[in-house]
């Protein structure tokens, strides 16, 4: 992401060393088992049913001797770089630090079911400015860690997808019924983030709005719960993770800017590149990819699950 996850890059950072060796553990060792799903020994939830029944698993054919599809199946485990403290897109439990739960969080299990035929995922905790060398030096295989897509940064790794459009969204209190998108802020006080697109891009949608900025994400959420605003306009992630965790406010819409997300992978792979792309159209086709939206980010907006997002369609993709 290039912006909205700066105020939590420097936690991330600090705590992804100490955290490594226990989740690396962990997790390695609750997918180890013969369990084709998620959840061993937990028994099945219907979060699992919904997301990960039916999982497409490649033909033998798409995994080519000598490639990195090979190396990753006869390890036995997908290596991810991924967050742990990112709610409803991959987030840590922490009584149980094998669970890693959230939209990107389900996507790497479901890649690791296609290569693997079950969901063996090692996971290790990246910081925003770490991403790129951890593809260089072979620390990890993919990147899932809502990674936007740019042609700088398409120089130095590969990116499948776009898999996720996120952009600026509206939250409102949750018992707002009026409303229901960006279309419906003219007339309206709409309170953005300094310093955010939000300042300049909510005039373009509303130019009848009444533009109120706050310092933080806090403030700007305290404010929208006690009425000094209609709405309020951030990143899509960002809203999605203050509802998650502020039963008082609710996202509407789709995301009207556009960020979109992709998977990085090592620069010049066009294999595996090639694969991700295909594993991408095929869990959106069956499905998948709309129930792992649904049960994750889905669970804090009144929207419908959206269209995934063209694959190849944005420069640097």
């Amino acid at each position: 992401m290039t912006r909205s996850t700066t105020r939590t890059t420097r936690r991330r950072a600090a705590f992804a060393g100490a955290l490594l060796a226990a989740v690396t553990l962990a997790v390695t060792a609750c997918s180890s088992g013969t369990s084709a799903l998620p959840g061993d020994g937990a028994g099945s939830t219907a979060k699992t049913d919904t997301v990960f029944s039916g999982a497409p698993v490649a033909k033998a054919a798409a995994i080519i001797p000598g490639s990195t599809m090979e190396k990753i199946k006869k390890r036995g485990k997908l290596i991810v770089a991924e967050a742990l403290d990112a709610p409803l897109l991959s987030q840590q439990d922490p009584t149980d630090p094998s669970k890693v739960t959230g939209f990107d969080a389900d996507l790497a299990k479901l890649l690791a079911i296609y290569i693997l035929g079950k969901p063996n995922v090692e996971i290790v905790p990246p910081a925003s400015e770490t991403r790129e060398a951890m593809l260089q030096n072979g620390t990890v295989d993919v990147v899932f860690n809502t990674y936007t897509i740019t042609e700088q940064r398409a120089t130095q790794v590969d990116f499948a997808g776009p898999y996720f459009e996120s952009g600026l969204s509206v939250a409102v209190k949750s018992d707002n019924k009026t409303i229901k998108s960006e279309k419906d802020l003219d007339g309206k006080n709409v309170i953005v983030g300094a310093n955010t697109p939000a300042v300049t891009e909510v005039p373009k949608v509303a130019p009848k709005a009444t533009v109120t900025a706050f310092g933080t994400d806090p403030a700007a959420v305290q404010a929208l719960i006690q009425g000094r605003g209609d709405a309020y306009v951030q990143d899509y992630t960002l809203l999605a993770s203050d509802a998650a965790s502020e039963k008082q406010i609710k996202v509407v819409g789709q995301p009207f800017t556009k960020e979109p997300y992709g998977i990085g992978l090592p620069h010049g792979d066009s294999d595996f590149k090639s694969f991700v792309n295909t594993w991408l159209k095929t869990i959106q086709k069956g499905g998948q990819w709309g129930q792992a939206w649904k049960t994750t980010l889905g669970t804090v907006t009144d929207s419908a699950i959206p269209t995934a997002p063209e694959i190849g369609s944005v420069p640097g993709s």
